[in-house]
């Protein structure tokens, strides 16, 4: 390992490097506030990661120790990362969306010593959020670090708690030890939690480093011209890996610090990126906004996310207009990016998730139907939670991922649905996908979700929707509709109009909590 490298030391795997032009770029007003016209050199990365090193180490941060990231796309973000690295220290990544009872968990059950925030953000009163956590919860804080603005009068809750501006770290004089290494603990990324507590999922530097490395060379980001936006949050594995994996390629990256479309458009425009990643909601809101039969002609291809069962064809209207889309699997687990879509494959599968392993070490396959993942970008485990640890992880070492998949004849996987998502009704799998999307054909009828509900007859499917503005819901329509293009156990028995679906907040966006739903059809339906 190097001086000049202040993180993930890899041997046999060569180091990461910020940019090998020099430079890593940004664009947020946070930014240009740290890094003068928005053009950093790497030096002056490095060097504000040595001295963030410092600065955490002067707060009693060493090997093994957590260091709560709750930050926005900034490059402090990506700095504190770089230092807790340096110091064998582990960043934990927390959601800018979580407010006080989410926060409280985090840090209590990581046994956080530094939290580091920014009170300025999108006006985000991040530390009267801090104010109304339990204080035994943050006894175990040494200190908060604030990156940008910061009120001189803070909520009397949090008076006695210390309080270090993050620029004030930067004056500290360079941390010269070096506790990074391969098999040293690096990451913590928390699970949405939908129906329990977040799990803690635990990855050393060499995964995550030689993981950036190989996405850096499958996605072809070592090419001469290449620039990614980096539009999705780093407290997610998604915008996390796609950062760092541009930044091994030796490239710049434009870090966008809010997710306002607006802003989009402008970046795009100004910076002309070749690559970009994101789900399908964030294309299709692009294309509507973009007029022009080629709206981004500096993209040569995307990455995205299927969420949204009314968008299947978003990736033919993109492509119609210059944008071509590939499909991507990956979680927290084995990482982002762990597989991409072939881009010389036909569009009916670049569209789906899922695709071929990046690394040659990466292997998939299926299992009951599930898909279970192998690879060196797998995590440790989950930190703190041994039982949950061995559920996930088979003898053999492969992750059981929860989801339920097809492979391909060329090592390929096709992502279909999560496997707790899967309905089954009258012996059969179905994939609410199907359903759902049959729905949203009916007229006034913007967005469906499905669960499964036990009746005396056997179990059967229910479906929620969300009405388009002035649409009234005529539900024997919807059903008579189903019938004509659906098996019979697939035809739901009711469907409900509601504002919106129950969500949970998750990195990279919502999950809708399909549990709530259920409740609710039982207590509509009842016995």
């Amino acid at each position: 390992m190097t001086d000049d490298v202040p993180y993930l030391a890899l041997a046999p795997v060569p180091a990461l490097v910020l940019t090998g032009d020099g430079r890593i770029r940004f664009a947020s007003s946070a930014a240009e506030a740290l890094l003068g016209d928005g053009v950093g050199r790497r030096q002056q990365v490095l060097v504000r990661a040595l001295r963030a090193a410092r600065g955490l180490a002067d707060l009693g941060v060493g090997p093994g120790d957590r260091v709560a990231l709750w930050l926005p796309n900034v490059p402090a973000y990506l700095i504190l990362y770089f230092a807790c690295a340096r110091l064998g220290a582990i960043a934990v990544a927390v959601n800018t969306r979580y407010r006080a009872v989410e926060v409280s968990d985090i840090v209590s059950r990581s046994a956080a010593k530094v939290l580091a925030c920014a009170p300025g953000f999108r006006r985000i009163d991040f530390l009267t959020i801090l104010a109304e956590i339990e204080p035994a919860a943050l006894e175990n804080l040494a200190a908060v670090v604030t990156v940008g603005e910061a009120p001189e009068n803070p909520p009397p809750a949090i008076e006695k708690l210390r309080r270090v501006p993050f620029d004030r770290m930067l004056t500290r004089p360079r941390h010269g030890l070096n506790h990074a290494s391969a098999r040293a603990p690096c990451n913590i990324f928390t699970t949405s939690g939908t129906t329990s507590a977040p799990k803690f999922v635990l990855h050393r530097q060499g995964a995550i480093a030689s993981h950036a490395q190989q996405v850096a060379k499958s996605f072809g980001f070592t090419a001469p011209e290449t620039m990614t936006l980096s539009i999705l949050p780093l407290c997610g594995v998604f915008g996390f890996n796609q950062t760092l994996s541009t930044l091994a390629a030796g490239k710049p990256c434009v870090l966008v610090e809010s997710y306002e479309m607006d802003e989009l458009v402008r970046l795009v425009a100004q910076h002309r990126p070749t690559t970009m990643f994101g789900s399908d909601d964030m294309y299709a809101r692009l294309l509507e906004m973009v007029p022009g039969e080629r709206p981004f002609p500096s993209i040569r291809w995307a990455g995205y996310a299927n969420f949204n069962a009314s968008l299947d064809d978003i990736a033919e209207k993109a492509e119609a207009r210059g944008l071509v889309l590939c499909g991507l699997y990956g979680m927290s687990e084995v990482q982002a990016l762990y597989a991409r879509q072939p881009l010389e494959s036909p569009i009916a599968r670049r569209k789906k998730g899922g695709g071929i392993p990046v690394s040659p070490l990466g292997h998939a396959r299926v299992v009951d139907g599930e898909l279970q993942c192998a690879g060196p970008s797998l995590m440790v485990g989950y930190y703190g939670n041994e039982e949950a640890t061995a559920r996930t992880l088979t003898a053999d070492g492969y992750v059981r991922t929860g989801d339920l998949a097809e492979m391909e004849s060329d090592g390929g996987f096709t992502f279909l649905s999560r496997m707790g998502d899967v309905l089954r009704l009258s012996g059969f799998l179905v994939n609410p996908l199907e359903i759902e999307t049959h729905v949203q054909k009916v007229p006034g009828i913007g967005a469906c979700t499905t669960i499964a509900l036990p009746r005396p007859d056997g179990v059967r499917a229910v479906a929620f929707v969300i009405l388009k503005p002035g649409a009234t819901l005529d539900e024997p329509t919807v059903i008579a509709h189903c019938r004509q293009g659906l098996a019979n156990y697939k035809v739901p028995i009711r469907v409900f109009a509601v504002d919106d679906f129950p969500k949970t907040p998750s990195p990279n966006g919502f999950k809708i909590q399909r549990n709530k739903l259920r409740e609710r059809a039982e207590r509509l339906i009842g016995a």
